[in-house]
């Protein structure tokens, strides 16, 4: 089940836009940081068989308690995306 590519990041360079940017996008509020994380998967089928192992591991239960989140659910954005460029 290993993961082709897993990468994390916390807001360097993240100003708010005129029409749209990160922070708005999140609503941010001050105090917060914009964090943007991706994972690159070996195909979609591998993504969906991941996640379907993850959403069923008994730890991640307590985890998705909102209550216990360490950031609001309701602010995140996710997505699924086919590669376009490969430099």
């Amino acid at each position: 089940m290993a993961l082709s590519t897993t990468r994390s990041g916390s807001g360097d360079d993240v100003k708010v836009g005129k029409l749209t940017s990160f922070p708005r996008s999140v609503k941010l509020k001050r105090g917060e940081t914009v964090m943007f994380s991706w994972i690159v998967y070996k195909s979609r089928s591998h993504r969906d068989r991941v996640n379907a192992k993850v959403m069923k591991d008994p730890r991640l239960a307590e985890m998705m308690d909102p209550k216990s989140m360490p950031f609001d659910g309701k602010r995140l954005i996710y997505g699924g995306f086919k590669l376009l460029i490969v430099a």
